[in-house]
């Protein structure tokens, strides 16, 4: 009796022998040239941070978050309190060193070590922080601890009706995968889910790119911006969101 053998190739992943799982975030601080990232403390941040957000007179920074606006300084520190030590997600406030205040929130989330993935969101910035070198920066140092931490992947999720948040993903780098329908529900509104993400393959490149645009020779007298980071990652970027 013969033995059929199926000749069907049978794919697998690339083997990854030096693979180790990465650390989670351990409270590092991470300083640049135009922010610093400080584990969130509700003593230490609340009330830069409550004062930032109540520049944002339309609240429209609430619009696609979970929670907020708050209606006064102690319901948000009771919020920034029960946030803050947290594992997952893990918390930052972000000062702009130009003018000294803290006046934006991001955290890691969905950490994974053991399959090398790590999502950045709570993205929070307030009016002071938005537009800026240090809005900028503060995403580029996160990104840059995650895979010097070794992880292998890095998301970014947003409302799909988020435009400009899909837009601040793709200009950082990240390559668009997808939209997941009826993803969840807030705020008693359908939440569809857009995926953005940049894997370790693609960060020295990235790096590149942010190095070139944060150096002080890409702005003019002005401040204004001499090659824009969404074109210096375009090199990079394997695939563009079709709604930006």
């Amino acid at each position: 009796m013969s033995v059929l053998v199926d000749e069907m190739v049978r794919e697998k992943g690339e083997s990854l022998p030096d693979w180790a799982p990465p650390q989670a975030p351990a409270g590092e601080v991470l300083r640049g040239h135009y922010a610093v990232l400080e584990p969130l403390d509700a003593d230490r941040h609340t009330a830069d941070l409550y004062a930032a957000n109540c520049t944002d007179t339309k609240g429209a920074i609430w619009d696609y978050m979970p929670y907020g606006p708050f209606s006064s300084q102690a319901s948000y520190h009771k919020w920034v309190r029960g946030m803050a030590g947290q594992d997952d997600p893990f918390f930052y406030a972000i000062k702009n060193l130009e003018t000294g205040r803290f006046c934006g929130v991001a955290s890691y989330l969905r950490i994974k070590p053991a399959g090398g993935s790590i999502e950045v969101g709570h993205i929070n910035f307030a009016p002071p922080l938005q537009r800026t070198k240090a809005a900028t920066e503060a995403m580029y140092l996160m990104m840059k601890w995650a895979f010097g931490a070794g992880y292998r992947r890095y998301e970014w999720k947003c409302d799909a009706l988020n435009i400009r948040s899909r837009r601040a993903g793709q200009r950082l780098g990240l390559s668009y995968e997808g939209v997941f329908r009826q993803a969840t529900v807030v705020k008693g509104r359908n939440r569809d889910t857009a995926w953005l993400a940049a894997i370790d393959k693609e960060w020295p490149a990235l790096q590149a790119a942010f190095a070139a645009w944060l150096a002080p020779s890409n702005f003019d007298a002005d401040g204004r911006q001499v090659e824009s980071l969404a074109d210096l990652t375009g090199l990079v970027r394997v695939a563009d969101d079709p709604a930006v």
